[in-house]
């Protein structure tokens, strides 16, 4: 374990700050080697290990995907076929139960969000130390570094973001422009006198929806992080006793959570396109 000149304290703050690109006080640009460094780069510091596995993950599901595509058969399909399969079909019977629509959008949307998500949240269950210290820093020096993308809130802000962006798209593709106005002034109160409070209303609901995404999926997986960390600082019969149970419960909670992120996107989408 890598917390041997560590107290306990100090070993979980390490294992939860990210490596962290940006600018120096002094003006030069490079990688933080304190958390003090980090805090002081400021909100366009990168975090490289959170970009490194989101992009290679993304990338590792589209390979995955596309070599069950170009290989598939009619006659006896390899088990990444039946697995591809089981997974397309899944998807479509959620998207068509859920959204009311119509869209060839929606349906790729919600297979990427899901896998994505589902790879990014595995993560966690790789042991604590043997990233982080076994290769970052004794291979490459890296005094800090992360491997749960969904641990780190810019990635599941990013993600939430990135959905509320569809969704007010798609609020004023369908309805236009006006349509989207009247919906955010005039409901739930038909009336010219309520306008401001239906529009403060209406936009406290539509603001929650990218934050709640956000929100649910970094604190699930936050907690789920910081309790195998608070394992690996108990003594090693301890570990086994309870790291084991806790990641076998943790493979349902990282299923979970990608389900519920591809289902609210779709019932948001499907809130969008409807005309009121």
């Amino acid at each position: 374990m890598a917390s041997e000149n560590l107290t306990p304290s100090e070993y979980i703050k390490h294992h939860l700050q990210n490596l962290t690109y940006g600018q120096h006080p002094d003006g030069s640009w490079g990688i933080a080697e304190t958390s003090q460094q980090a805090s002081d780069m400021g909100f366009w510091a990168i975090h490289l290990d959170t970009m490194g596995f989101s992009i290679g993950l993304g990338i590792l599901f589209l390979w995955l995907f596309r070599m069950a595509a170009t290989k598939a058969t009619a006659g006896t399909p390899t088990g990444l076929q039946n697995f591809v399969e089981m997974m397309v079909e899944f998807i479509d019977k959620s998207v068509k139960e859920s959204f009311h629509g119509k869209s060839k959008v929606i349906g790729p949307l919600a297979l990427t969000i899901f896998v994505w998500i589902f790879l990014m949240n595995l993560m966690d269950l790789v042991p604590v130390d043997f990233v982080p210290t076994l290769v970052a820093k004794n291979i490459f020096g890296l005094e800090y570094f992360k491997i749960v993308p969904t641990t780190d809130i810019n990635a599941t802000l990013g993600m939430s973001l990135s959905v509320f962006f569809l969704i007010v798209f798609y609020s004023i593709s369908i309805k236009g422009v006006g349509g989207f106005v009247k919906e955010l002034t005039l409901q739930p109160f038909n009336t010219p006198i309520m306008i401001p409070f239906n529009f403060l209303l209406e936009m406290v609901g539509l603001l929650a929806k990218p934050v709640s995404l956000a929100l649910r999926l970094f604190g699930n997986l936050y907690a789920g992080e910081l309790i195998f960390i608070l394992i690996a600082v108990l003594p090693w019969f301890a570990q086994w006793a309870l790291s084991v149970p806790w990641a076998i419960f943790h493979i349902l909670v990282i299923t979970l959570q990608a389900f519920i992120f591809m289902m609210l996107t779709i019932v948001y989408l499907s809130m969008a396109h409807e005309e009121h």
